[in-house]
């Protein structure tokens, strides 16, 4: 909640203002920053309200964001989340339409999990072919990301105990500060208590 309040504060404040590159902690390969202060305000909004479970309000966040994803990592970071938003609030049509943009000659730099996983939304790539690298437990940040989208994909494709196992392994795992560990273990936290 705290997270959103700042957030919703932070949107208001660059309202109307010129977007400029924000440099991130540790360099990519090429050296190149991919975000910038508002893609990184709209994204991170719109994975707080995801975790919370508010995807429509993760929805108008990442339509804006979409708005300020000038480059292919920054697209193909937030098409990940708007489309599994979307999918979720059962915009299924739309989620469709949003992956149109993700063909075949789109290339990344460091957002490699993420275009793997919307190659899958896509039908150009097999869950099994990405559960396959998972292992027991998530001990990589890519294992975490490729798993909650996978995981998530099971969800709304009604293999519920596929998907829980899924967030089982990453929450097993080691990557707590991940975005895919947060998610997973707030989807957990959302079922029933057995």
């Amino acid at each position: 909640d705290d997270a959103i309040n700042d957030f919703e504060k932070a949107a208001k404040l660059i309202k109307g203002k010129p977007d400029a590159i924000e440099p991130d902690g540790i360099p990519n390969a090429k050296n190149i920053p991919t975000s910038t202060l508002q893609s990184n305000i709209w994204y991170h909004l719109g994975l707080a309200y995801y975790v919370k479970g508010d995807f429509k309000r993760a929805i108008a966040a990442y339509r804006e964001c979409m708005k300020v994803s000038k480059n292919n990592d920054m697209l193909a970071a937030t098409s990940h989340w708007y489309y599994m938003a979307l999918r979720r609030s059962e915009s299924n049509n739309e989620a469709e339409r949003l992956l149109a943009a993700i063909d075949g000659d789109f290339e990344v730099i460091e957002n490699e999990d993420y275009l793997r996983l919307l190659r899958l939304y896509r039908g150009e790539v097999k869950a099994e072919t990405l559960a396959s690298g998972l292992g027991e437990k998530a001990e990589t940040l890519g294992n975490a990301s490729l798993g909650y989208g996978l995981g998530n994909w099971y969800l709304y494709n009604g293999e519920k105990s596929k998907a829980e196992n899924i967030f089982r392994k990453i929450t097993a795992g080691n990557q707590w500060a991940s975005f895919g560990y947060i998610a997973a273990e707030a989807e957990l936290a959302r079922q029933p208590r057995k």
